[in-house]
């Protein structure tokens, strides 16, 4: 399980280097200029030779450079923050119809036409022209792999919501629930060795509290799914995105054996039928619904809900919440004593918090926000050109073809210094007060944060309820203890609130 879950973090999140820049990405913020006033330009860069430049690329990608590397040394080379490269995957054992060929967009404003669905389309690209085999969905296209444009997604989408809406109450029960044993447990391991690495007891909490919220039943009813499930999942998200995420381990030997082709969904057949079964036992009242109200088939509603639960819920909260807790336990300015006054001016320690309760934790919810912003739990973003269209950035407007392929290092483009100062720093602070309009430009949720997600949309179902659950955490955590110290996934000390 630690091997798995090891996998999945590095894979899903790529920490961005912490070195300021002198890219165009680092400058003076300015009010953006009208697009008819902007110069046009021809996209710069190129794909290369056939096979020798996606195979330089992918080295420079995954080994030389890594992809922060990658992406700022050519938009520092082209001087511009839209260019034409290769990402992973290609040669050599990847279908002749994966195309590694992208337009990459590392601007605020350039990043944006990602979500315009007038102008792109988002049909099987979530990890970009590579698509996993469906057969570890079941032999299904689940939601995140359907367009807009496609009827499908409607009745997937509005089930997901559904799912979520109905799941409010128990949601924040379960959480709490949950999230007690998780203290107790990081206690537990300080108090025997000193310090605590927090990821194997994250996943239990998360897993357990999803389980309920999402599926509907406790997992405590079957001790051998609720002792495998983390392990199930991480292995099942982690095979599918292999091909396209670095490890940055040893080298050569993850080129030759991680990188060149697409692990079999057999790998994981077993696990991934465990999590149906148990869904299809214990989860009758939410199938049903998918079924009787959404118009989905039992196999439909069971494998998307494993997906909701599995990819986008337990893999997203496994990455993001380390990054989370890793700024607040490391952090040497004061912020802690901050979070604390404010959760404990706002909150009653005799009641439990709500999503109520922490919505006016001003500071709570900034640090939630900058977390996202500075380590977004996905990386990339794709999108298919609708259409022919105009794409512009800060200073240019170019020509986008119809069938081209749009990929978005969001890491970059939430470092855009036209739109965030000291785009580099974690400032706990920004978006309080009346820098919560930056919220226009917070996409971590492939979406802004201040748009609603729908059936004529692809931002995440659970946008706000990530939010608010990680502001929901970090106020517990200030009720709990005056301070607790740490970093780099571990808690080494604790100090109960007093």
């Amino acid at each position: 399980m630690a091997m798995a879950t090891m996998m999945m973090s590095r894979m899903m999140s790529i920490p961005p280097s912490s070195s300021s820049s002198s890219s165009p990405l680092v400058t003076e913020s300015l009010p953006a200029p009208s697009s008819s006033k902007l110069p046009r330009r021809t996209i710069p860069g190129s794909y290369g030779w056939p096979l020798i430049g996606p195979i330089s690329d992918r080295l420079d990608y995954f080994w030389f450079q890594g992809p922060d590397t990658f992406f700022r040394s050519r938009m520092e080379k082209h001087n511009c923050t839209v260019f034409r490269t290769n990402v992973p995957p290609s040669f050599p054992f990847f279908p002749r119809s994966v195309n590694p060929n992208v337009i990459a967009v590392v601007d605020c404003k350039s990043f944006s036409h990602l979500f315009d669905m007038e102008l792109v389309e988002k049909r099987d690209v979530l990890v970009g022209d590579f698509m996993p085999s469906t057969h570890f969905t079941g032999d299904t296209r689940v939601c995140a792999y359907l367009d807009t444009s496609e009827p499908k997604h409607a009745q997937i989408k509005n089930f997901a919501i559904d799912i979520l809406k109905r799941s409010s109450e128990v949601w924040v029960k379960e959480l709490h629930a949950n999230l007690h044993k998780f203290f107790d447990a990081i206690e537990s391991d300080i108090a025997k060795g000193g310090t605590a690495s927090y990821s194997p007891h994250l996943q239990n909490f998360l897993f357990n509290f999803l389980t309920a919220s999402l599926v509907g039943a406790d997992s405590a009813i079957d001790p051998e799914f609720a002792k495998s499930g983390p392990s199930n999942l991480n292995t099942w998200v982690a095979l599918q995105v292999l091909p396209v995420m670095p490890l940055r381990a040893i080298q050569p030997l993850e080129e030759i054996f991680l990188h060149s082709y697409p692990y079999p969904f057999a790998l994981v057949s077993g696990g991934y039928q465990k999590i149906y079964n148990f869904i299809e036992q214990h989860g009758g009242e939410v199938v049903r619904r998918g079924v009787e109200e959404f118009g989905l088939s039992t196999s439909e509603a069971i494998h998307n809900l494993i997906f909701v639960l599995g990819f986008n819920a337990f893999g997203g909260f496994s990455v993001f919440l380390p990054s989370l807790f890793d700024a607040v336990a490391s952090d040497k300015t004061g912020l802690q004593a901050r979070l604390r006054e404010e959760v404990r001016k706002l909150s009653d320690p005799s009641t439990s918090l709500s999503f109520n309760s922490v919505k006016d934790m001003e500071l709570v919810n900034s640090v939630v926000y900058e977390t996202l912003r500075l380590y977004p739990p996905v990386v990339l973003q794709y999108a298919r050109a609708r259409k022919d269209f105009e794409l512009t950035s800060h200073d240019s407007v170019f020509d986008i073809k119809k069938g081209e392929l749009l990929c978005g290092y969001q890491p970059l483009a939430m470092r855009d210094g036209k739109v965030f100062d000291e785009p580099e720093s974690f400032k706990p602070d920004r978006f309080v007060g009346e820098e919560e309009g930056l919220l226009n430009y917070l996409f971590w949720s492939n979406g802004p944060q201040t748009g609603s997600p729908s059936e004529s949309n692809k931002q995440c179902a659970g946008k706000d309820y990530v939010t608010r659950s990680a502001s929901l955490i970090l106020a517990n955590v200030f009720q709990r203890y005056d301070s607790i110290s740490g970093g780099s996934g571990k808690i080494t000390a604790v100090e109960k609130a007093k």
